[in-house]
């Protein structure tokens, strides 16, 4: 768990955070406009999302010690290369490299590595634990690698903390992860191949999908855009770039009230009430927003549903389909939701300029209505099914 709280705090902020620190930096040196330097990381984040399903199989298959350490050697030297780059083509290479070595490292193949290692409130209390630490990585690495580039100019702070990142991360995923002793008890190829289609075949597994896609877009357009939205209604940029910083600090609140709730009632349920009052508080931010009371209301309604999907999709997986296919069944909905994380905030700037900004907030709520909905739906089928497998018993 310590391992993986550092390589993940890392990962997440040299991989990811960091990018923006360099936005205009790059701009000037590549000669390039803002929005085709911004394409590298939705490129990244889309390949992410494409190679979600293939590393979910080679976990399944071989855990994640291998699998990982790859992924730190392909990041640090990512990294590395994006120091160098002189034209946009080589920038995009780059960043497919990343979004390749991100769908190795991060997140999922992290929770993989713990839902197969521990059980029950061992296991709701390891994905909090990994989700809080790694959580203050924009908090830890935005400040340092402005830092950084302020001393010793952007190429130079990429070298380091690419040095910084692989001495770190490579060595934790090569010697510290390993497989459970039992590993060799679960199910087979052959019988996780079929444990996969089955669960593909009924509509539960796309139930899921479609509210952690579904909310996943919704948070992605409200992290990218909350600031500029404040701004918009009339809030000086520093009030709006304080008040969305709490989101981070949110995140982890959700986080940890959303794990102590799920000790009493179901964790699709506690999930779906969460994303409603997320969706109340994106719908009331156009109507009470211009106000100081106002914003920070609605921050907080939504800020308090942050970080929730995030522990919430693999306690559900492992909790109805066990262990034996959880990378592979989550790998597969990482397809979709990742993927949405990239494009909604697109969508949702364009829908911004062309019909305003209080219509991504409707739709924002449209989302996170309907993430609630179908984890209402997807709860009351599977307690049906219980019921169902009571009775028979």
């Amino acid at each position: 768990m310590a391992a993986l709280a550092v390589t993940q705090t890392i990962g997440y902020g040299v991989l990811y955070y960091a990018f923006s620190v360099f936005l205009i930096p790059m701009q000037r040196d590549l000669a390039a406009a803002g929005t085709q330097v911004a394409a590298a990381l939705t490129l990244a984040v889309l390949t992410t999302a494409l190679c979600a399903p293939l590393v979910g199989r080679w976990l399944d298959a071989r855990g994640g010690r291998g699998l990982m350490s790859v992924g730190s050697v392909l990041g640090t030297l990512a990294v590395l290369a994006w120091s160098r780059v002189e034209t946009l083509p080589q920038l995009y290479g780059v960043f497919l490299a990343i979004g390749i070595a991100s769908a190795m490292v991060l997140y999922e193949p992290a929770f993989a590595v713990i839902v197969s290692w521990f059980d029950g409130h061992g296991r709701a209390n390891a994905l909090l634990a990994l989700t809080i630490v790694a959580g203050f990585a924009s908090s830890i690495f935005l400040p340092l690698t402005g830092l950084l580039v302020e001393q010793y100019g952007w190429r130079q702070a990429l070298a380091i903390l690419a040095i910084g990142y692989g001495t770190l991360a490579i060595p934790l995923h090569a010697l510290v992860l390993r497989r459970r002793p039992d590993h060799a008890a679960t199910a087979k190829a052959a019988a996780r191949t079929d444990l996969v289609k089955a669960a593909v075949r009924a509509r539960p597994f796309w139930l899921l999908a479609a509210a952690f896609t579904a909310h996943g877009g919704a948070a992605a357009t409200i992290a990218v855009l909350l600031v500029t939205y404040l701004v918009h209604l009339g809030h000086n940029p520093v009030f709006a770039a304080a008040i969305a910083g709490l989101l981070g600090v949110l995140s982890v609140t959700g986080r940890l009230v959303t794990t102590g709730l799920r000790r009493r009632w179901a964790a699709a349920t506690v999930a779906a009430t969460i994303f409603a009052l997320q969706g109340i508080g994106a719908l009331l931010l156009p109507l009470i927003g211009a106000s100081v009371p106002g914003a920070i209301s609605c921050v907080l309604l939504f800020g308090i549903g942050f970080g929730v999907g995030t522990i919430t999709l693999p306690h559900l997986l492992a909790e109805r389909y066990g262990t034996a296919a959880y990378a592979t069944l989550s790998g597969r909905i990482a397809l979709f939701s990742v993927a949405d994380k990239a494009l909604a905030p697109l969508g949702a700037v364009a829908l911004a300029q062309l019909i305003g900004y209080a219509w991504v907030m409707g739709a924002v709520t449209a989302a996170c209505g309907i993430a609630a909905f179908t984890l209402v739906v997807y709860h009351r089928l599977s307690f049906r099914q219980i019921s169902k497998q009571e009775v028979s018993s």
